[in-house]
């Protein structure tokens, strides 16, 4: 029996709850052999985290009764690290700017990203997403790449680069296992949800809600339903988000067909229902709904978040350019990927700067 492999990068607050729910749950569906032992190599700078995380998951494993191994070691340089462990996918939990920031540690630079989007964080977000994917199709084309970093807006821009990407994990997952809860559906029911990283919050406008669908058909007071959800710490949902991800990821190693909800399916923009049987992955969309409306739908709400990718493009929507013409005008405009490590880098440097700053209320501005 050749042993499934998974690798992990990241030890904060994602990855924590992806390693402790995939020492607890076990492979499912009539594909799946639990007798097939899964290894799990958690990866990180500080090798120390994520040291400590798999003796903790070991533990975990063995009063669930799982095959599943932990081994963990630092990160020092992802083309040879993935050349020597070719994992049968490898799933970005890490990224350079913690959404956590605006909470631990107020400052200039969290008042800019509430001004101008969370979007406006994306070359930050994106960095470690991007080396892990040139190191998977410069070393090891036949791992999956999954990615847990602001995938519905990483993913596409993966996507211009022409880098791999499976798909992403959290956002319209999470909100999916808060709507199956709400409605109380049995695990052969299917939920099928558009919805994007936005959504985590409530929409001011209701016709901008997340669209769901149970067994087909449209489900109504989605609003109601994820209230309290919505209400729950942010690192509390994270918790579900990983449960989700550790879910999907040992369907996919064990071969089983799964109908999910995920972002950045194939580097499109937010989330959508997806079907993936075989390795292969493809939208799952209801009757009536079209893939250039689901595209469409989610560019047309995301640009909450202050960012897309269009066409190949970084754009941003005019509240969120003004908010960064203040400090980088010569990006404001949007920019190519080509340029992806300027920006990242001169976006560093102001955050620097910024981070020096205190945090002076932010100006109201017109979306």
């Amino acid at each position: 029996m050749t042993p499934r492999h998974i690798a992990v990068v990241g030890s904060g607050a994602l990855a924590r709850a992806l390693a402790h729910s995939l020492a607890a749950l076990a492979p499912s569906g009539p594909a799946a052999r639990s007798d097939v032992p899964v290894t799990i190599t958690l990866l990180a700078r500080d090798g120390g985290a994520v040291a400590g995380l798999a003796r903790i998951c070991r533990a975990r494993a063995a009063v669930s009764g799982n095959r599943v191994s932990f081994t963990a070691e630092p990160l020092a340089d992802e083309v040879e690290t993935l050349r020597r462990l070719r994992p049968d996918v490898l799933v970005c939990c890490a990224s350079a700017q913690s959404p956590y920031e605006r909470v631990t540690a107020p400052s200039a630079w969290t008042r800019l990203i509430a001004e101008a989007g969370f979007g406006v964080t994306l070359p930050l977000q994106a960095t470690l997403a991007v080396r892990l994917a040139r190191a998977v199709a410069r070393v090891s084309p036949g791992t999956r790449f999954v990615n847990g970093a602001f995938p519905d807006v990483v993913n596409p821009l993966l996507a211009a680069l022409d880098l791999p990407v499976l798909c992403g994990i959290g956002n319209v997952s999470t909100l999916a296992a808060c709507l199956r809860a709400g409605l109380n559906l049995a695990a052969a029911d299917r939920l099928a949800m558009l919805g994007h990283h936005v959504h985590l919050a409530a929409p001011t406008d209701p016709a901008d809600e997340v669209m769901a669908w149970s067994n087909g058909s449209p489900v109504t007071g989605v609003t109601a339903l994820l209230a309290a959800d919505r209400a729950l710490p942010r690192r509390e949902l994270n918790a579900v988000a990983g449960h989700a991800a550790a879910r999907l990821l040992l369907d996919l190693v064990s071969g089983t067909e799964i109908h999910t909800n995920l972002p950045g399916p194939m580097g499109l923009p937010g989330g959508y229902p997806v079907r993936i049987s075989a390795g292969t992955i493809a939208l799952d969309l209801p009757a009536g709904i079209t893939r250039i409306a689901a595209v469409d739908w989610n560019l047309r709400v995301g640009r909450r978040d202050g960012v897309q990718v269009v066409d190949g493009r970084i754009e941003y929507p005019p509240a969120a350019a003004a908010a960064i013409a203040d400090h980088l005008p010569h990006i404001a405009d949007g920019w190519t990927p080509s340029a992806l490590d300027q920006v990242t880098e001169e976006l560093t440097a102001l955050r620097g700067r910024l981070r020096l700053a205190p945090p002076a209320p932010a100006p109201a501005r017109l979306a």
